[in-house]
Order: C-alpha cells, then structure tokens, then sequence
C-alpha cells in the first residue's frame, strides 16, 4: 500500500475517534455546569482547555462555557475541535478516494457539509448527539464495506490509538476541579459503558469499579486495554516480526509498556493518582503515533496534537 493512503486512512480513524471523543467529553462537562452551581466556572472551563489541549486565554479573562463551545466544538482551525476533525477526516479520504468506499465519503462529505458554524445555546445536547451519530456511521461503514486488509488494518490501528487517548482525557475529567467533578454514572453514561457496567458487576458505580471498567476491562470496547490491544494486533498484522529478543517494533514497545502498567498496578493506586496515570497514557499515545509516522509515512505528516492533562 502507498504510504500517502496508509496514512490518509489511519488519520481519518483518529479523526473520526477525536469527534466523537470530544463530543462525549464537552457533552458531560457542560451539563455538569448546568446541573451543579457550586462549581466554579472560570476554573472549570480552564481545566478543560487544557485537558483537551487547547491553551486557555491569559489569567484574568473569565472562560465561560459559550467560549468553551466555540473553541471545542465549531473553531475549524484549532486541531482540538469538532469541526477540525471532521473538516480534516473528509480531506483525508479525499486523499485516498481511490481506497476509501463511496458509502464513507458520502458519509463524511455530508457531515462535514453540515458541520454548523455556530451553536444555539438550547441545540447543545442535540448536537453532540448528531455528532456521535455521525461517527458511528462512518465506522460502522467501515466496519461493514471494507476487507479486513492493511486498509482497514490501519484505520483500526488510529481508531484504537484515538480511542485510548480520548478515554483518558474523559476519565481525567473526574478531577477537574478540586469540589467537584462528573459522577462515575455520569462518565459510564457517557462512554456508553452504564448498561454492560451494570451487566459486569451488578450493582451501582463506585468509584473502584468504575474506573476498573473503564480502564481495564478487556471486553468492553472503550476501555483503554481493549483499545491498547486492539492497536496491538493491528500493528502485529502490518508489520508481523518474529523477534527472537524483546521487541523491535517501537510502537508494539510503548503500548505494551503501558498496557503492563495498567494491568499490574493495583487499581487504588492507580484511583490515587488519576490524572498522572491518565497523561502517561497521552504521552504513549503520542509516542506510538510518532513512531508509525517514522515507520510507514516517512513524507509530510499530518500534525497531531500534543495537550497534556495537567
């Protein structure tokens, strides 16, 4: 496969993932503004810019919600937005038209043709749920037009690496203020992970359970392990070594260092000190896109953004 449409289809995975993230993440934080009053706002909307790695404005200029909406949801040229990343996957599959299926162009044209310019303030809800509608057409597209080749391989393979990184930006959330934050319901709801949590351990979440699932559970679809192993057999079927000492393959290296850290390190722990543990799962991330970059698209690569959780 050409390097110019391998990486056209693994950056419309990670685009198609970071929409639909970014709308599950805005959605809980500010309905959480609108239901508890206690919170301070300024401080909120601050903690999130920089979850979400976009730079707030200097100190003493208050960030209401409607400039957090702006910047996240509609500004078509910050790389942390909506409108960025639905924008910037319908230009990749017109990069790689000859690959991509008519159905997932189609798709993509028409939601980035429709991607608003602005938001109404009563239309909020409405439109991270169209958002997330639309994502999960464009994969299920995928998932149900395409061979199971390098193609869909390194659409997975960007899906599953977004996934992660989008998981730990929305659990960090929970410590987003020091009153404050969404509940564990909230965040299970929020994933589309309350059901099959209650299907697991029948009861209601706490926060030990909660996170668990979220984070190690290697049956559910959005939990960091599934999504780490996922982008772990995807690049095992791309470039599949059999080596006879530890790992050469430097992306297969850093998801399986964190995905140990995970695994091994007793939950509490982990609970204890969650935004630390949910940014070095960010900095694998980054490092694990850097190195397929190195690997397969030694031409001009697409940026990717480098916010941390602080």
């Amino acid at each position: 496969m050409l390097s110019r449409i391998a990486e056209s289809l693994f950056w419309i995975g990670r685009y198609i993932e970071r929409s639909d993230g970014t709308a599950r993440i805005l959605d809980v934080h500010l309905q959480l503004l609108l239901e508890d009053p206690w919170i301070d706002e300024d401080t909120a909307c601050r903690s999130l810019l920089l979850v979400m790695g976009s730079i707030p404005p200097a100190p003493g200029e208050i960030v209401r919600r409607e400039d957090v909406l702006a910047r996240l949801a509609v500004d078509r040229t910050n790389p942390a937005s909506i409108a960025y990343a639905l924008t910037a996957a319908r230009e990749n599959a017109r990069r790689a038209r000859e690959i991509v299926s008519t159905e997932l162009w189609e798709t993509l044209n028409t939601t980035s043709a429709r991607m608003p310019r602005r938001l109404q303030t009563d239309k909020v809800h409405e439109f991270f749920k169209w958002v997330r509608e639309r994502s999960a057409l464009a994969v299920g597209t995928v998932d149900s037009s395409t061979s199971r080749d390098e193609a869909w391989q390194f659409f997975t393979l960007g899906r599953s690496i977004e996934r992660a990184d989008m998981t730990a930006r929305l659990l960090a959330t929970r410590s987003l203020t020091e009153a404050s934050g969404p509940s564990w319901t909230t965040i299970l709801r929020s994933c589309g992970a309350y059901e099959a949590y209650l299907r697991t351990y029948r009861g209601m979440p706490s926060a030990r359970n909660a996170a668990e699932f979220l984070l190690l559970d290697r049956l559910f679809p959005r939990s960091i392990i599934y999504s780490i192993q996922t982008a772990e057999a995807c690049m095992s079927a791309i470039d599949p070594r059999a080596d006879r000492v530890g790992h050469s393959n430097t992306v297969l290296r850093a998801l399986g260092q964190i995905r140990n850290d995970l695994e091994y390190r007793p939950i509490g722990e982990i609970l204890g000190e969650l935004p630390q543990h949910m940014q070095a799962v960010q900095k694998v991330t980054r490092e694990a896109s850097e190195a397929i970059k190195a690997r397969f698209f030694p031409t001009q690569a697409e940026p990717s953004w480098i916010g941390e959780i602080s």
